[in-house]
């Protein structure tokens, strides 16, 4: 057992560093949206943070299914004893604070994904250019840049200082989804564990636009309300 719990204060370490991680994300973007043209070092940190947490969040999530194995087969053998009960106790406790901090990561990528937007429409509207909440969804999903300078004319250092903060913004949320993305498989493994454990049909704690970023069916909520994958029937047999 004292392998045991050597692994379980190296994966509690691993989390406790994404957490602090996470809220260094945090930091980084209020900097990043307290200035029209954010520096290159404070964006470049800021990727190095997201990079970081996605290496260490995998770690996490192979140490854990490791030791989910491990109980799988010890279970497989119909033994039982104080050590697996053990073991499974920790798995569990590890796996839904693995759960919170990630969640709490999502949830920050959201926020930041919606204050992004906001600075968008309303330079737009310095612009000239009203558009509703929907319009400004489907130019985000294009994935053009160019979307939101067509059609804005250039003919005074206002309009140029919008333009160039409205790419900014475009910018840093193209690079958020792509984020989001990579982490398809992680949220797909968090929900499918969380609803295992707890069985409660918004545990996973992800956000309707988080779930949408990452192209999956969610059922039931609204943006920024939680809600839990759609799962299809066969899926799960």
């Amino acid at each position: 057992m004292d392998e045991f719990f050597e692994q379980v204060e190296e994966i509690r370490g691993f989390i406790d560093k994404i957490s602090e991680n996470v809220e260094e994300v945090k930091r980084k973007h209020s900097a990043i949206l307290a200035s029209p043209n954010p520096d290159e070092k404070t964006k470049e940190e800021l990727e190095e943070l997201m990079s970081d947490i996605k290496k260490t969040a995998n770690k996490v999530r192979s140490k854990l299914k490791s030791i989910e194995q491990s109980i799988e087969q010890e279970e497989g053998l119909n033994r039982s004893s104080a050590d697996l009960r053990i073991r499974k106790t920790q798995h569990s406790t590890l796996s839904r604070k693995f759960v919170e901090v990630m969640s709490e990561y999502n949830a920050t990528q959201t926020d930041y994904r919606e204050r992004c937007k906001g600075r968008i429409q309303r330079q737009l509207e310095i612009t000239g250019r009203t558009t509703t909440s929907e319009e400004l969804e489907d130019m985000l999903e294009s994935g053009n840049p160019a979307i939101f300078s067509s059609g804005i004319i250039m003919d005074s250092n206002i309009t140029k200082q919008a333009l160039n903060e409205i790419e900014t913004r475009h910018s840093e949320i193209i690079k958020l989804e792509n984020s989001i993305r990579e982490l398809h498989d992680m949220f797909m493994d968090m929900a499918m564990l969380v609803e295992s454990q707890v069985g409660k049909r918004c545990s996973p704690g992800l956000t309707w636009r988080g779930w949408r970023v990452m192209g999956l069916p969610v059922v039931g909520g609204e943006a920024g309300e939680q809600c839990s994958p759609a799962w299809v029937g066969a899926e799960r047999k």
